[in-house]
């Protein structure tokens, strides 16, 4: 049996961190995994700048209402999932993810979570486990599931090359100069082309 393995922000929907550095004018906010491998480090620093400026949960979650998919997104999961099982595996949060889930059709999605004081201060953070996506996707397949895995951050790179077929898309230059192994898509046809071909999928 197959599943799809998807993340979710650079290929669904566009980067929550960068909307809101856009929102606020933080311009050190538009960092994301593209750039820094390290997502502790990304996390702890992002956490750093929220609390420099007074920002919290709040803030953050009135951005993420303004958030749509990318165009052709819902389609391209619509179909998707008629033809397979898919999971978003994300390091996004709960507290981020229920808007852009409703937006999508309700996929299923596997994330983090923050920790948040009562005032809304985001005070850190609760990784489902370590290595999440790797983690995730390793499970799965000790439950009889082989993996096509997507993303196109560094954090995505360990699912990708553990899984049956795995896919760079929207990725950087720099990514895929590093690993010009990975098949790198622009588009959703393409992603979706490559995805049936590797489930075997002849409709």
């Amino acid at each position: 049996m197959n599943i799809v393995c998807l993340d979710l922000e650079g290929v669904l929907v566009p980067e929550i961190w960068i909307a809101f550095a856009k929102e606020t004018g933080i311009s050190q906010l538009t960092r994301t995994t593209r750039d820094e491998p390290d997502y502790d480090k990304l996390m702890n620093w992002r956490i750093g700048i929220l609390k420099e400026h007074g920002l919290g949960l709040k803030q953050i979650q009135e951005t993420i209402a303004k958030i749509d998919p990318m165009p052709g997104a819902r389609e391209f999961l619509d179909e998707l999932r008629r033809i397979t099982q898919v999971i978003i595996i994300s390091d996004t949060f709960t507290q981020f993810a229920g808007p852009l889930m409703e937006k999508l059709g309700w996929p299923t999605i596997f994330c983090n979570s923050l920790e948040v004081a009562s005032d809304g201060e985001i005070t850190g953070y609760r990784m489902r486990v370590k290595d999440s996506k790797l983690t995730t996707v390793k499970a799965l397949q000790s439950i009889g599931y082989e993996t096509i895995a997507a993303g196109d951050s560094h954090n995505d790179l360990a699912m990708i090359q553990a899984s049956k077929a795995g896919f760079l898309f929207r990725t950087t230059e720099q990514i895929k100069g590093e690993y010009p192994e990975l098949q790198a898509f622009e588009t959703y046809d393409e992603l979706l082309g490559a995805v049936k071909k590797a489930i075997g999928f002849a409709g």
